[in-house]
């Protein structure tokens, strides 16, 4: 009897967004949390951009990574997994997608004594395309109004579980 190879990958993801986050200095908790306490958003870095991305996007491709490493160990290595390039966006961008989906508002909230934090972060996602035929499924605006949503059906009462699971039976047939 002969054991198994153990094929081995890590994976990146870009700047995940989704409900049921509640952490500290993120921009999304921090805008709900304004949100639901009638007041601006504070807005500490509005220029920066990110590769913003739903929270299904890479448990899906990391799922589907699992999967094809388990039948082809040659895809051991590393793997980036992101929106497409070109819907990269601003902080002050993804804070306006917030306001049209629960009106409010922002101010910058910048602050020239705090840690430096990257002007822009970007990802590569060619490889997964290439060797795994993967791409993100949700475009800028169905990921942050997915978001939103899910935030303020919970707020309203909803359980989490449900929003969770009717969330991702949307984006299974969203393929």
């Amino acid at each position: 009897h002969q054991s198994p190879l153990l094929a081995l990958a890590s994976a990146r993801a870009g700047n995940v967004i989704g409900g049921g986050d509640w952490a500290e200095q993120r921009i999304v908790p921090d805008a709900i949390r304004a949100l639901q306490a009638g007041e601006p958003i504070a807005v500490r870095s509005p220029g920066a951009t990110r590769p913003w991305q739903h929270v299904l996007e890479p448990l899906g491709a990391y799922l589907l990574l699992a999967e094809r490493l388990f039948a082809d160990s040659s895809l051991a290595s590393a793997w980036n997994f992101g929106p497409d390039r070109e819907t990269n966006r601003s902080v002050a961008q993804l804070v306006e997608e917030v306001l049209r989906h629960w009106p409010g508002s922002w101010r910058d909230g910048s602050d020239a004594a705090a840690p430096h934090e990257a002007g822009r972060l970007d990802l590569s996602i060619d490889k997964a395309f290439q060797k795994l035929g993967w791409r993100p499924r949700w475009d800028f605006a169905t990921t942050v109004g997915e978001t939103i949503a899910w935030y303020r059906r919970f707020g309203a009462g909803e359980p989490a579980r449900a929003l969770c699971l009717e969330q991702i039976e949307r984006y299974v047939a969203s393929s």
